[in-house]
Order: C-alpha cells, then sequence, then structure tokens
C-alpha cells in the first residue's frame, strides 16, 4: 500500500485539477460550482502526500536527495494554497500548484535517489532546514500567483492568452496577496541565510562558502529584498512586481534545485 502512495496522491491532484479545467470550460466565465469537495479531496491528497514524504524521508536516516526535496517543497507549496484558498478563493490557482505537484510526487516514486545527510542530528541543522523548506515553499507559492496575476491581467485587458481561467479574485487582492507572501518568504529566506552561516561556521569554521548554490542564494535574496523596497518607496506594482518574482524565484531554483541536480544526479555525490 505504501508504494502506491505516490500514485494515488498524483490522481488525487490530477483529478482535482483535471475537473476544474472540465468545470471552467463548461462555466465559460462563472466561476466553478462546489469548491467544498475539491479543497477536501485536496486535504485528503495532502495527507497521502505527507504519508509517501515520511516513508522515503526518514527510511535510512535522513534522505533529502533531489526528488524528495522538492516533493517536500511541492507538498508545503499546496499546503500553503490549501490554507489561503480557505479565506482568499484562489480556485484558478489549481491549475498552477496541483499540476506540479502531482508530477513530483511522481518523480520521487519514479527516481527514489538516496542522498542521506550526516548531520542531521544537530538542532541546527535541522532549524535551518525547516525554515528553508518553508521559504522556498514560499518564494514558489508566490512564482505560481504571479503567473495568475498575469492570466488575470491579460484576462482584464482582453487580451489573448494560452490560459483561459474563469474565476480571479480582484487584481489589487491578488497584488496585496503576492507582496505579503513575499513578505514572509522573505524574512525565511533571511533566517536561511542567516542559520546557514551560523552552521558552516560550526562545521566548517568558515561562515560563508563562495558556491554556486550560495551565490545565487544571495542574488535572489537581494531581487526579493530590492523588490519589497521598491515597492515600498516607489510603489511598484503590476508586471515589475511579476518580473522581479520571477527573476528571484528562477535563482532560487537555481541556487537549490539546480546545484543539487549537478552534485547528485550528474557527480554523484
Amino acid at each position: 500500500m505504501i508504494a502506491f502512495l505516490p500514485f494515488i496522491t498524483a490522481l488525487i491532484y490530477l483529478l482535482v485539477a483535471s475537473n476544474y479545467w472540465r468545470q471552467s470550460k463548461n462555466n465559460g466565465t462563472s466561476a466553478p460550482s462546489n469548491p467544498l469537495w475539491p479543497s477536501g479531496l485536496i486535504a485528503v491528497g495532502l495527507v497521502l502526500h505527507a504519508l509517501s514524504l515520511y516513508c522515503t524521508l526518514f527510511s535510512q536516516g535522513l534522505n533529502l536527495s533531489l526528488t524528495n526535496a522538492l516533493s517536500t517543497i511541492l507538498w508545503l507549496t499546496v499546503l500553503i494554497y490549501w490554507v489561503t484558498n480557505l479565506k482568499h478563493h484562489l480556485h484558478s490557482l489549481q491549475a498552477f500548484v496541483l499540476p506540479p505537484a502531482a508530477f513530483f510526487v511522481l518523480l520521487q516514486a519514479w527516481q527514489p535517489e538516496s542522498h542521506v545527510i550526516p548531520y542531521a542530528d544537530q538542532p541546527l541543522f535541522v532549524a535551518h532546514l525547516i525554515i528553508a523548506m518553508l521559504a522556498y515553499s514560499l518564494l514558489t507559492f508566490a512564482a505560481l500567483h504571479a503567473l495568475l496575476m498575469t492570466a488575470a491581467e491579460r484576462k482584464l485587458h482582453q487580451k489573448s492568452s494560452w490560459l483561459k481561467l474563469p474565476d480571479f479574485p480582484p487584481l489589487m487582492t491578488m497584488e496585496n496577496l503576492l507582496f505579503r507572501i513575499i513578505t514572509l518568504g522573505f524574512i525565511l529566506l533571511t533566517l536561511t541565510l542567516i542559520s546557514g552561516m551560523m552552521f558552516s561556521e560550526l562545521l566548517f569554521d568558515q561562515p560563508f562558502q563562495l558556491n554556486h548554490k550560495n551565490v545565487f542564494t544571495m542574488l535572489s535574496w537581494l531581487i526579493f529584498g530590492g523588490l519589497l523596497f521598491g515597492r515600498y518607496r516607489y510603489g511598484w506594482r503590476g508586471k515589475t512586481a511579476v518580473r522581479w518574482t520571477l527573476s528571484g524565484f528562477v535563482l532560487l531554483l537555481l541556487a537549490y534545485a539546480g546545484s543539487k541536480f549537478v552534485l547528485e544526479i550528474l557527480l554523484h555525490r
């Protein structure tokens, strides 16, 4: 039964997403009806996804391989979406959040890499890891939300788009939510850098190592910090906010997933 958990989870995510697309197509410009059962089904998917992660993450110590890490980040992203949707009714975001979550939970099952962390018993590392995962997940959610804002803005201006979704919250509401998410993500990313430097000092006797991961993380931190400053000082919004958000996310993706891909998949370390 445990072996089938990723497939059942992915099936649930794809079922909810495909049902949303089907209702969107049938209802035209109106919001899909019956939003409660998809929310309940997503909650079931989150529980099954968590069980699957637990079995793979802690099977032999702390197995933080690339596929496990990405699946964990997408689980947290779906959880953030599910909680946020209870208040803000972001049903359209299902189109962005659930398909990649389904993909990465299947990837976790198809590519069961092993990368056991030797210092998982260090409290400082555990705190660093939890904060980092939350930061990455929040900023992943922010990037997906920025894509939703782009689709909503194009619909508002009657522009053609490959993505046609029926229901959007007001753009101002979406924008305010985006900056709240980015602010919290930026705070957690700052704590990630600080705790990472403290752990590096403890383990390697140097607070900062000039490597691929740290450089791209710092660049991402500067972009998100610059975006928040631009919002506060110059009132940045709309396309400017979306571009900065997506740029910061891409750099963060290169910092974490890129470095793990090179080390684990290409170099087998």
